[in-house]
């Protein structure tokens, strides 16, 4: 060992897996270490880190437990990645060798995001490995990955949403509303007890999600617990809604059974029948997401309110995913300019300036507006 004088030496399948430890070998006795890195495999580790992520021990970076959904898509992946590199210690698994693996899945024609995918469960396993110390470099940081294009979710008109809700069968129209004019996701949808409706106060609670294995769930982030507005149509929705469902208001709003949630597909079929018997273009439930943040930008709702509302982690989520509905693109942001511009100098032809005003300043004042230095 390092510590005892004693040189450290191994045998490698490769040049670049031997250059890869004799680099974290040096990184090592940069920082300190008194040894070689952990002798744990890949396998030990995934094995290990998947355990702790399902009992919350291992978080996501911002702290929130991972979703089931998202741990059984880890697991997938690493059930393609660990028969070739379960066997290899951490700190023998290089950044060539992901790059390789890497360049065959797009080779072979898979998505971009299938690519990215593939790679995820890596990162979060090496991300734990490097603040433990237990590897000197992440051989997953600087991948060369494929750019995974975002395609153009379809947004329904408001004339065209009213219309799929009328033409949805009666005894799913609600679910069909709340999601157009509330925007919860799939899962808030199935998990939405009408103790979570409050008529008089005239708004949603949203306070989890449904997993279709493990059940009721925490929502995706701290910011997707939260309080949706209930718009009027929507409110009338709900009473006809619980009306016809005659068990008291309890329970699941959309369940099969007070204790059982709707079969997601078993209602898109039906809608996707009725709406081709109206001659309407089918929509799917987070293509109504994406229409409830267009109503609502268009409405006037500003973004810190609608990022609240979407259950987004930060408004940065909600100005990149939706920003380009927001209004000020370059032709209205001409207009918007040369307009104020106008009235400030018509009102600057009425007012004198005094002295210690800027022409900024007066035109400000002109137009309403206090001067910074009043």
């Amino acid at each position: 060992m390092a510590r005892e004088g004693r040189p450290l030496r191994r045998t490698f399948a490769t040049v670049a897996e031997a250059l890869t430890w004799r680099r974290e070998m040096q990184l090592s006795l940069r920082r300190g270490w008194v040894g070689a890195p952990s002798g744990r495999t890949l396998r030990q580790a995934a094995e290990d880190w998947l355990a702790l992520a399902k009992d919350g021990v291992v978080r996501t970076r911002s702290g929130d437990r991972y979703k089931p959904s998202a741990l059984r898509s880890y697991e997938a992946s690493l059930g393609q990645l660990l028969p070739t590199l379960g066997d290899l210690r951490l700190s023998a698994v290089s950044a060539t060798r992901l790059q390789d693996i890497v360049d065959e899945l797009v080779a072979a024609g898979k998505a971009a995001s299938t690519v990215r995918n593939t790679v995820l469960p890596l990162r979060a396993i090496y991300r734990r490995a490097l603040a433990r110390e237990e590897v000197a470099a992440n051989p997953t940081l600087k991948l060369a990955l494929p750019a995974v294009r975002a395609r153009r979710e379809r947004v329904a008109r408001p004339q065209e949403a009213t219309a799929l809700i009328a033409a949805a069968p009666a005894g799913e129209r609600a679910i069909w509303a709340t999601a157009l004019y509330c925007g919860l996701r799939l899962g808030e949808l199935l998990a939405l007890s009408w103790d979570d409706v409050d008529f008089a106060a005239g708004l949603l609670r949203v306070e989890h999600a449904w997993d279709r294995v493990a059940g009721l769930i925490e929502p995706k982030s701290r910011a997707g617990r939260r309080r949706v507005p209930l718009a009027s149509s929507v409110k009338a929705e709900l009473r006809a809604h619980r009306q016809r469902q005659g068990h008291d208001g309890r329970g699941f709003v959309f369940g099969r059974t007070p204790e059982r949630p709707f079969d997601p597909s078993t209602v898109a079929t039906h809608a996707r029948e009725a709406w081709k018997r109206a001659g309407l273009v089918p929509i799917g439930f987070h293509e109504c997401r994406h229409t409830y943040a267009a109503f609502m930008i268009a409405a006037g709702v500003n973004a810190k309110a609608l990022s609240s509302y979407m259950g987004h982690s930060t408004i940065t989520v909600t100005l990149d995913r939706y920003g380009h509905l927001l209004p000020g693109n370059e032709h209205e942001a001409a207009a918007m300019l040369d307009n104020w511009l106008e009235r400030a100098h018509a009102a600057s032809k009425q007012i004198q300036p005094s002295p210690l005003e800027t022409a900024a300043e007066a035109a400000l004042r002109a137009n309403g507006q206090p001067a910074a230095w009043a």
